[in-house]
Order: C-alpha cells, then sequence, then structure tokens
C-alpha cells in the first residue's frame, strides 16, 4: 500500500499544475470578456513572452529544488524537525498556522525586495510590464524565483509546518497572485467585502502604481490584512484605475520591458 505521504510526493506537481491552469483559464476568460482596463501593447505579444518567462522559471527551480516546498515539509515532519513537529496539533490547526505564517513571511519578503536596492532591481521586473493581467502574476526574474524559494526552504526548516499546510499554501499563492493581478474588476460592493480577507485586482492594482507612494504599498499577495497590521494600505490609487499609470515611468522600450530576453537582462542594465 502506498503511504501518503508518498502519494503527496508524487502529485504535488499534478495538484498544483491543475490549480494553476484552472485559474489561469478562468482569469484570463473573464478578463477577455469584461476587462476593467484597455491594455496598451497586443494581448499575444506580452502573453508570449511573460509566459516563456514563467515556462524557463519552472524548469529551472524543478532542476535546483527536485522535491520542492511540499517535499521539505515532508522531510521535516519524517525527522521531526521544525517548531510545529515539536508540539501535537490538529492538522487543520497546524495548516492555518502554516497559512497565516508563510503568508506574512511572503509580505515581508516582498517589502524587502522593494526596498533594497540590489533586490529592487530584480523585483523591477515584476513592475516593468505596461500591461496589468493574469499573466503579470507570475512574472518574475528568475533569480528572485530561486531567492523566494530559498526563503521559503528556510522557513519551512525552522517552522516545520504540515506537507498539507505547504501544499494549501502553494496553490493558494499561486491562485491569488492570479486573480488578484488579472484584469478585471468585481463589483464595488463585492470588492468591499472580499478585501476584508484576501487582496482583490483593485488594491493589488494600486501597488503596480508608476506613483512611488502607491508602488511602496499593497504589498500583500493573499491575505489582505499585513497591509492594514503594517500600515501599508491604501484603498484606491489616487488617479483611478482607469487613469492610472501602469509600470515605471523609467522603462518604456518594448523590447526592453517586454521580451524574455529584455527581462532576464534588465537588472543588469545600468
Amino acid at each position: 500500500m502506498i503511504s501518503w505521504d508518498s502519494w503527496l510526493l508524487a502529485n504535488e506537481l499534478s495538484i498544483r499544475l491543475g490549480f494553476f491552469f484552472g485559474v489561469f483559464l478562468l482569469m484570463g476568460a473573464w478578463e477577455t470578456v469584461k476587462p476593467c482596463r484597455p491594455l496598451r501593447f497586443p494581448r499575444w505579444y506580452r502573453w508570449c513572452n511573460n509566459i516563456g518567462l514563467v515556462f524557463l522559471n519552472s524548469v529551472m527551480l524543478r532542476l535546483l529544488f527536485p522535491i520542492a516546498a511540499v517535499g521539505v515539509a515532508l522531510t521535516m515532519e519524517q525527522e521531526g524537525y521544525g517548531l510545529l513537529n515539536q508540539i501535537e496539533l490538529p492538522l487543520l490547526l497546524n495548516t492555518v498556522i502554516t497559512i497565516v505564517v508563510l503568508d506574512m513571511l511572503i509580505y515581508w519578503q516582498h517589502v524587502l525586495f522593494h526596498q533594497i536596492p540590489l533586490l529592487w532591481a530584480l523585483h523591477k521586473v515584476h513592475h516593468a510590464d505596461p500591461d496589468y493581467d493574469v499573466t503579470t502574476g507570475a512574472r518574475f526574474h528568475p533569480i528572485e524565483i530561486v531567492s523566494s524559494m530559498l526563503i521559503k526552504v528556510v522557513a519551512i526548516v525552522l517552522l516545520g509546518p504540515s506537507a498539507v499546510g505547504v501544499l494549501i499554501f502553494e496553490v493558494m499563492l499561486n491562485a491569488s497572485a492570479m486573480f488578484n493581478h488579472s484584469n478585471i474588476q468585481l463589483p464595488k460592493a463585492v470588492d468591499k467585502i472580499v478585501r476584508v480577507f484576501f487582496v482583490t485586482p483593485d488594491m493589488h492594482r494600486v501597488h503596480h502604481s508608476q506613483i512611488r507612494q502607491e508602488t511602496d504599498s499593497n504589498y500583500g499577495f493573499a491575505l489582505s490584512c499585513w497591509d492594514r497590521l503594517f500600515s501599508t494600505y491604501q484603498a484606491q490609487p489616487v488617479k483611478g484605475h482607469l487613469g492610472m499609470d501602469i509600470g515605471l515611468s523609467e522603462l518604456s522600450d518594448p523590447k526592453l520591458i517586454c521580451t524574455v530576453k529584455g527581462m532576464i537582462t534588465l537588472p543588469f542594465r545600468r
């Protein structure tokens, strides 16, 4: 009989990919039928390059981290390492703690990637996207992706979370990144309720404004509480969602900000 650990490790990639493509297709269809903002560049041009970068990052992560975050969590469980593995907790409580702690970690990681110049040079690849849609949520420089995974692995080793909790968090993080980067707009009444708990497209779109004060706000990816708790929350953009300028004002060359080669070399250009 196959053990639970073996089943989870064998199916972890399939589960994550299933949710990824499901959410991607849903949000892609939604923003096609009812977009919030007109796009500045042809969708096929940006999508081919953004998705190309995602594919490159995925292959690189699989080569560098064969067992990924869930595999590390399983190893910690088996060896009894990490804080939560020293405490007898119900699986549900362990999972909730895992999601909350890791999501807060992602929030602070995001803040640091804005405040430290060397890290910002990498992270600006994400912000340089001249349009804002579902593919923007997965557009990150390969070195930032590797750095983020290393930070996550260290956190998992120290925390000792359940592998189920880590898997749910990974799925939630990817799904929320695509949802809140989508070129859609929830009805105001719905947005008001949803953003009490989760980051909405309108809330995170503010973060992609060219106005630096707005860029340095709304860092959250999944749970919306961190921005309110740490005073980085801004409800709406000054120019409104249709009038605001997306991207970085100093970067406008399509070959530099929209192509895979341009995105990879961007942090190293003066």
